[in-house]
């Protein structure tokens, strides 16, 4: 599927048939890891950014070049390391001798998609870089603003189970991300899967031999946030939202729940799923699939609930199970 020419507009319905041939279209190269794509695609519609846990080698990159072929979005690769420095990743001035003047060389932030690779493996000053480039959606070098690519997202990766070395992402930044999405280990069927493509001649590296292919660009984006923009939120649905986050806030379990970010990041997700499913409203059940990737790193346990096991899944589920849902 390619994308419609300039004269031809782009209805919602279009769009959304463009958004839904990603799946297939990034299961040529990914696979099992459906959760993850639609978090993507969600935080793209919603102008957000994502936050991938997942120990090494579960395909976090991988998925990552993948959307990015799919949509036609340039995309960079940021390792984040223990030296890295703000502007390795902002850019910076450079002396030009010929002309003898100072002129700005853009850093990778200056893409599409970006990719930073284990951002908690690099000291808070360089992870606070990226907080001006992703609530602005721009950087400011010498006093001089300079605004970054439309669309702009962040995503991030983290190693859930190595923690020497690291620097854990403080609450302030981590609220900037819209979601936060597990990416989980293969099924056993989906790992015969993808040792059989290996043994096909597949090369992660190279994803046009692949047969990925965009089948969606700008206009339908644009589109499709339109009508996610359009999507009906009833007075019951956001006191729905508000009732969730305000429990996170009194839970026994949590010294910090949701902000009032949180609540409406809630709610861009749950209207960007409706739409995604084919509605114009926003229901209960729209706010319930997006209430653990959206609220789970917006939460902070108490120590002793974590020694005892408790989860910020764990919490949030109980919290759906007790919050009265709107008839």
């Amino acid at each position: 599927m390619s994308a419609p020419t300039p004269e031809t507009p782009t209805t919602s319905d279009s769009a959304r048939a463009s958004l839904e041939a990603l799946r297939t279209e990034i299961g040529k190269a990914v696979v099992g890891q459906d959760p993850a794509v639609t978090g993507l695609v969600v935080a793209l519609l919603c102008r957000g950014h994502v936050l991938l846990e997942g120990v090494p080698g579960v395909a976090k990159t991988l998925l990552v070049r993948a959307l990015a072929a799919t949509l036609e979005l340039d995309t960079k690769r940021v390792q984040f390391t223990p030296d890295l420095m703000p502007s390795d990743v902002t850019g910076s001035l450079v002396y030009d001798s010929r002309s003898a003047e100072f002129s700005f060389q853009p850093g990778p932030v200056f893409t599409n998609l970006l990719l930073a690779d284990e951002i908690n493996r690099t000291p808070p000053k360089t992870q606070s870089s990226l907080l001006e480039a992703m609530e602005e959606r721009q950087v400011t070098v010498d006093g001089t603003p300079r605004p970054l690519p439309d669309p702009f997202l962040v995503a991030a990766t983290q190693n859930p189970v190595e923690y020497e070395g690291t620097y854990p992402l403080p609450e302030a930044q981590l609220d900037r991300f819209l979601l936060k999405l597990t990416v989980p280990l293969p099924s056993r069927d989906d790992e015969i899967n993808v040792l059989t493509r290996h043994a096909n001649g597949f090369d992660p590296r190279d994803l046009r031999a692949a047969g990925v292919r965009p089948v969606a660009g700008p206009a339908e984006l644009e589109a499709a946030r339109d009508a996610v923009a359009k999507t009906s939120v009833s007075p019951e649905i956001a006191g729905y939202v508000v009732d969730i986050c305000r429990a996170t806030r009194e839970s026994p379990s949590l010294t910090l729940g949701v902000s009032p970010r949180g609540a409406t990041a809630l709610l861009s997700t749950a209207r960007a799923w409706a739409w995604l499913t084919g509605r114009d409203y926003v229901t209960p059940d729209d706010v319930k699939a997006l209430a653990l990737p959206t609220l789970r790193h917006r939460v902070q346990l108490r120590p002793e609930a974590e020694m005892e096991g408790v989860t910020a899944d764990s919490v949030i589920n109980s919290i759906l199970a007790h919050v009265p849902v709107p008839r």
